[in-house]
């Protein structure tokens, strides 16, 4: 399949131009600085300066004056908001969100499945004054390193994750040995045992998260409601009541999606 999408005309210049679209939008409100963002998508600065070029002169991104900042321009947002009729979900989970966050004190999220990655859709903050920022708004991770992508790799197919862990022997490189197949595959199975996933500490060191798939009309893991918190809040006779209460919601999450899809 690769080959073939390689072959082509355009192919990697429109991969590169959607890459570098992919990383500008992760850069937030505040954008991105051009190294970063030829660093991240693996381009020399001159051929990410040009990409960029282009996508500006067509109003896909803006960069700021007074910081030279690279962020998401006009047009992304008119194309989102089409979009957003077929593919969000927020309105539909933005309560839910909420009543995770109130009833478990902690920070609780909604992400999205994209391809191999997850991207955080919303965040909504716990009382706890002591919280954890590894997750926000536009934020993306490979499946199995958030606790969210853990919890949506766990319930896909099994030849799915297979060909999944074929396609990133790179995870441990990037994440660290924890992110090796062994141990990743060893979490997939206690996330699928449990129901819940658990990220103790692997991307921040103690900052913990839970994460729950939230599964489409097919009973497919689409998305996943996570929770993150500091790591004395997740101990183990806390983490079995957040685990019950994460579920509830993200069944509940499925069972309002699966209604309104009919």
């Amino acid at each position: 399949m690769e080959r073939q999408i390689r072959t082509v005309p355009g192919a990697q210049a429109i991969a590169r131009a959607a890459s570098l679209l992919r990383l500008v939008t992760a850069g937030g409100a505040d954008g991105a600085s051009l190294q970063s963002l030829a660093q991240a998508a693996d381009l020399s600065r001159s051929t990410a300066h040009r990409l960029l070029s282009a996508l500006r002169a067509e109003g896909l991104v803006d960069r700021s004056d007074d910081t030279g900042r690279w962020m998401p321009g006009p047009e992304l947002f008119l194309m989102g908001s089409v979009a957003a009729a077929r593919y969000d979900i927020t309105a539909l989970a933005r309560d839910i969100v909420r009543s995770l966050a109130v009833k478990t004190e902690e920070s609780a999220f909604l992400s999205v499945r994209r391809a191999d990655e997850t991207v955080c859709l919303l965040r909504e903050e716990g009382s706890f004054p002591i919280r954890s920022f590894v997750l926000s708004e536009g934020v993306r991770f490979p499946l199995g390193v958030a606790s969210a992508g853990l919890a949506i790799l766990a319930f896909l197919p099994d030849h799915d994750v297979d060909a999944y862990l074929d396609r990133h022997p790179e995870l441990a490189e990037g994440w660290g040995r924890t992110h090796g197949e062994a141990a990743l595959r060893t979490r997939l199975v206690e996330t699928k045992e449990r129901g819940y996933s658990v990220n103790p500490g692997l991307i921040v060191e103690g900052s913990w998260g839970l994460g729950a798939a939230v599964f489409d009309r097919q009973g497919r893991p689409e998305w996943a409601l996570s929770l993150t918190g500091v790591e004395f809040r997740f101990s183990p006779d806390r983490t079995p009541e957040l685990g019950r209460i994460l579920l509830a919601h993200a069944h509940q999450l499925s069972a309002r999606i699966s209604g309104a899809r009919r």
